[in-house]
């Protein structure tokens, strides 16, 4: 047993973290949850998560919940895996503001656009509108391998995690910026192991 467990269902946003602990690679233990069978709903696990959600993780006693806020916490806690930037580097502030863009902007505006639930004025949402936040990622995908330059960061990971659910589903526009970021992705061992660690996980018992 590993200091570090991911409280895991596939698919669901656990999919985040599953490439991040892969990424950071440090030993870590997965718990599988049935969501269909509602084991993220047991008194057992709503004491870790009372949202009833995944993902969760427990490392050394301390759980995290929430997808961006796990990779955040991961990224500074294993500084040797260079995901992370230091509180002190001017590239901080971007960085932060790219974690938190996704589940805050992206994600919402995605499905509101894919549920049609859009139309409220767009002062009284917190993220605006889908077509203002695809301008503002098609802008930050170009130029630069990775949105904070030449090295991959947990920004990446949840930004990159919602560009990839976005286009699978058809929920955004497959623009040349969006394909070719989600392409270089796609590439790095860590998010194919991740990927073959979930179709095993998705095999038939």
């Amino acid at each position: 047993m590993s200091d570090l467990l991911l409280y895991h269902a596939c698919p669901s946003r656990s999919s985040i973290v599953l490439w991040m602990l892969e990424e950071v690679g440090e030993p870590y233990d997965i718990q599988l949850l049935d969501l269909n069978k509602g084991e993220s709903r047991t008194p057992a696990y709503l004491a870790i998560n009372p949202m009833g959600k995944v993902p969760a993780i427990r490392h050394n006693g301390v759980v995290v919940t929430e997808a961006a806020a796990i990779c955040c916490y991961l990224a500074d806690r294993f500084p040797a895996a260079r995901l992370s930037l230091p509180i002190e580097d001017a590239g901080r502030g971007p960085y932060v503001k790219w974690l938190f863009f996704g589940p805050s902007c992206l994600e919402p505006a995605l499905t509101d656009r894919m549920l049609k639930r859009e139309g409220a004025p767009q002062r009284a949402l917190g993220w605006g509108d889908l077509d203002t936040v695809v301008g503002v990622l098609r802008k930050a995908v170009s130029g630069a391998p990775f949105l904070m330059g030449e090295r991959l960061t947990a920004a990446d990971i949840v930004i990159g995690s919602g560009l990839r659910w976005g286009l699978m589903t058809k929920g955004l526009p497959e623009l040349p910026e969006f394909v070719a970021y989600v392409k270089r992705l796609e590439e790095r061992p860590a998010l194919k192991r991740a990927n073959a660690k979930e179709a095993e996980f998705s095999k038939p018992a």
